[in-house]
């Protein structure tokens, strides 16, 4: 079936409303609060185990019904049962945009398996992840062993982009659960300080290496993937373990490199045996691939019992976006409130903090996952767009966040929407026996108080403090304004009972349809990474130049040229 072409929001008769309300919109969360007492209560909704405030959003009721008009107005339900459906909807590729069905529980009859274009879809989903727990269990259990018949103690994941942002996300979120005996590390940068220091310290008889590329050509993690796999061979060499001979080093690949990968031609031609090359499909996009077969790394660390909750907390959330109606539908009123504040309020930025230090690297997860997915100029028909698209996604942890950019967020010009994420109960429960004879008193709970931080800095920046109110404190009236809040801050505040496997499996599902929503709206393909492109050929181009051809380096701009002419002589 052909995908038409979009909706031009622009040219609804709902936009039209929004932007007339929008002129006409005040926003005062102080008084909307207190004229309305039951707005905390209309405007928290339940996804799985998530619970999700928007309150604290520069809305009305108005505004939210408006953009739901908008919603149907382009069609957002036929386009998300699109892509369930597996038509193709990522246009420029012609693919099917399938990562919802890598976490469908198994099918329970033929009658229930999804299949397209000709492909049994829930059969061979299950059928590579049956076999990467498979592998996972081996390797956990001891049975997988080294050419020296050792263990394995370490797994180093080789990837870049998808291939190794989720994992590492994934992986830091899940700490407690690790297997106590297997590390992982995790390497991506063609800088080759990242693979040096990423091997520094291990024992390759006892190290795995994950090469996770599914066309198995990506430069960056197949020049990493050549340079650990000349670190086993000298490390084995050294210790006696293999003979100076191809035979050896062969073998030594095979028990110690595993692959992500679909090509398996290249896979043999590295080293690995084939059958250890666990694959996925054309309609999975890197950055939406973490519960693929490119979460091996993590089947591993945490057991493909923790890994079957992690697609189950995904499955929920794609349940509940396709079955709950938009008025209470979690990623599509938080999709729609990024479009309103992007497209009406001239946000460019979203903040996203966590309060949970294991989700440190989840705002750098969400970069890739927002801005490469709707990052774009160029509607899937081809047209230009006709509104500002995407949004700059960044943060940081709380409390660490606080000392750092929150000023920026409650006293300065811009609008900077923000989510606000935390979890009830902590991995680590502590106890401040001594306390600081002040606000924390002896034996105060820990995490209660890093919660009390998550509860006032959203009352904070929705209230503010007025001028009044700073008078009131006794301050001096030349610094009553440098101490005045203005408010009006919006937030969305996120709780979850506690980071499993299933709250951060919900977490990322979450996002990935808060993505959708404004991919719709704004008429783009959110599934292909066309800009990502035209850097990596010309990179391939310069490296002659770089590594000395004059003829090259010729044909070079004059800045470019001048630069690498300047490397050349800084290189020792």
């Amino acid at each position: 079936m052909s995908t038409p072409p979009p909706v031009d929001a622009t040219t609804t008769p709902s936009w039209d409303a929004l932007t007339a309300h929008r002129d006409d919109l005040v926003p005062d969360l102080r008084a909307w609060f207190a004229v309305d007492p039951g707005r905390a209560d209309r405007h928290t909704h339940e996804a799985a185990d998530l619970t999700v405030d928007l309150s604290k959003n520069l809305v009305t009721d108005e505004t939210l019904e408006l953009l739901l008009r908008l919603a149907d107005e382009v069609d957002l339900g036929g386009r998300l049962e699109a892509m369930f459906r597996g038509e193709h909807i990522n246009v420029t590729e012609d693919r099917a945009v399938l990562h919802t069905a890598l976490r469908r529980p198994a099918p329970l009859g033929a009658d229930e398996h999804l299949v397209v274009d000709g492909q049994d879809v829930d059969a061979d989903v299950h059928t590579e992840l049956a076999k990467v727990y498979a592998f996972a269990d081996k390797v956990r259990s001891g049975e997988w062993t080294g050419v020296t018949g050792e263990r394995v103690r370490t797994v180093v994941n080789i990837g870049i982009g998808g291939s190794d942002l989720g994992p590492v996300m994934a992986y830091e979120a899940l700490l407690p659960y690790k297997h106590e005996e297997i590390d992982v590390r995790f390497v991506s940068n063609i800088d080759p300080t990242d693979v040096a220091e990423s091997l520094a310290g291990l024992d390759p008889r006892t190290t795995l290496v994950v090469v996770a590329s599914k066309t198995f050509g990506t430069l960056e993690t197949l020049t990493n993937a050549r340079l650990a796999r000349d670190w086993l061979w000298t490390g084995l060499a050294a210790a006696g373990a293999i003979e100076d001979s191809d035979e050896a080093r062969q073998d030594a690949v095979a028990k110690h490199f595993v692959a992500v990968s679909t090509a398996l031609d290249k896979v043999a031609a590295f080293g690995i045996d084939p059958a250890n090359a666990f694959g996925f499909w054309d309609w999975v996009g890197g950055r939406y691939s973490v519960d693929s077969a490119i979460g091996t790394s993590l089947a591993i660390a945490f057991g493909p019992d923790r890994f079957a909750e992690l697609l189950a907390g995904f499955h929920a959330i794609d349940q509940h976006v396709r079955s709950t109606p938009f008025a209470r539908n979690v990623p599509v009123l938080m999709g729609l409130l990024n479009v309103w504040y992007v497209n009406f309020l001239d946000a460019q930025t979203h903040a996203v903090l966590p309060y949970a230090q294991y989700l440190h690297r989840f705002p750098a997860y969400l970069q890739q996952l927002t801005m490469e997915s709707n990052g774009k100029r160029v509607r899937w028909d081809g047209t230009p767009v006709t509104t500002d698209t995407g949004e700059i996604f960044w943060g940081e942890p709380g409390t660490n966040g606080q000392h750092a950019f929150y000023q920026l967020i409650h006293q300065g010009t811009r609008l900077v929407p923000a989510d606000f994420i935390a979890v009830a109960n902590p991995a680590h429960e502590l106890v401040d026996e001594v306390g600081d004879g002040g606000a924390v008193q002896p034996g105060a709970d820990v995490h209660g108080l890093f919660l009390a931080n998550y509860f006032a800095q959203t009352k904070a920046l929705a209230f503010g403090k007025t001028a009044d109110e700073v008078r009131d404190e006794g301050t001096a009236e030349h610094l009553v304004s440098a101490r005045t809040f203005p408010g009006n801050r919006p937030t969305t505040s996120i709780l979850a009972p506690a980071l499993t496997p299933s709250v951060l499996g919900q977490l990322i599902a979450l996002y990935e349809h808060v993505t959708f929503v404004q991919g719709v709206v704004w008429g783009i393909d959110s599934f292909d990474q066309w800009g990502v492109e035209l850097g990596k050929k010309l990179a391939l181009e310069i490296a002659p130049a770089v590594a000395g051809d004059e003829a090259a380096l010729a044909a070079q701009d004059p800045s470019t040229a001048s630069l690498i002419a300047r490397y050349q002589e800084l290189r020792d």
